[in-house]
């Protein structure tokens, strides 16, 4: 499965205003939530709760900030039955507790169905290629609109 198949325009936003981890999760949930209740209308209604509950867990294990400005937030959610992918470009980097010690501003997040393992583990792998490469995320970070951001990653996938 292609990153940018995952990626849609109304779930990339860029020139975000956040000013915590903390702030950066609670509007992934709320943005995810929004999206995820119109394209699965049998998803229940306390969603968002659970999806900010599963980012938490997930970074208490470890932060997903894997360091030159990047993070993978990444949970499993049982309501879904495909692949989710979100993407954030912060106006100003936050504190985010990354490997390295430096400040996010780049935010891709993935929700995969709960019984999805191995797609799981590929989809991550992909992406730790992709945005480990300075030229892409200087590009992105230099990207005007959410087409260019899709072009990019796109373009990315079939150098890797």
């Amino acid at each position: 499965m292609s990153i940018s198949s995952l990626l849609a325009t109304n779930r990339i936003f860029t020139n975000t205003e956040i000013s915590s981890k903390k702030r950066l999760l609670e509007f992934i949930s709320q943005q995810a939530a929004e999206d995820l209740l119109l394209v699965q209308k049998k998803i229940n209604h306390k969603l968002q709760n659970n999806i900010y509950h599963k980012l938490l867990e997930r970074e208490r294990l470890g932060s997903t900030g894997l360091g030159k400005g990047i993070a993978l937030p990444h949970a499993r959610l049982g309501d879904i039955s495909n692949a989710h992918a979100y993407f954030f470009n912060l106006q100003q980097p936050i504190n985010y507790d990354a490997i390295d010690k430096q400040k996010v501003d780049l935010i891709f997040v993935l929700f995969i169905p709960e019984e999805s393992t191995e797609e799981h583990l590929q989809i991550l792998a992909s992406l730790a290629k992709i945005f480990s490469q300075e030229s892409i995320t200087d590009k992105i970070r230099n990207s005007q609109s959410a087409d260019d951001i899709i072009r990019i990653i796109m373009q990315a996938e079939t150098e890797i």
